[in-house]
């Protein structure tokens, strides 16, 4: 019984579902709550080095299972490599 980790119930930052997770083992993220997004990153989705400010004020957010899963699968599709184009030959007339 001394081996089991407190469970806590807290809400997901990306989905606002309400889950239950182990603090020492879920994911969060540093959010700045005046602009209501991730530290560093801009309005357009663009990264950039927080001020001292942002980095004062930032608070962690807790990230439900599901939600990391679906950022994962998003990452694989966006850093798959262009598909090749063919070159184009010309023929004769």
């Amino acid at each position: 019984m001394a081996d089991e980790q407190i469970r806590t119930i807290g809400g997901c930052h990306m989905c606002k579902r309400t889950f239950s997770f182990v603090p020492a083992q879920v994911m969060t993220v540093m959010m700045d709550p005046e602009t209501r997004l991730p530290l560093g990153m801009t309005v357009s989705g663009a990264f950039r080095e927080p001020t001292p400010e942002a980095t004062a004020r930032a608070v962690e957010a807790y990230v439900c299972p599901d939600c990391v899963d679906k950022v994962k699968q998003l990452k694989e599709f966006m850093d798959r490599p262009a598909p090749p184009f063919g070159t184009w030959q010309r023929g004769n007339p």
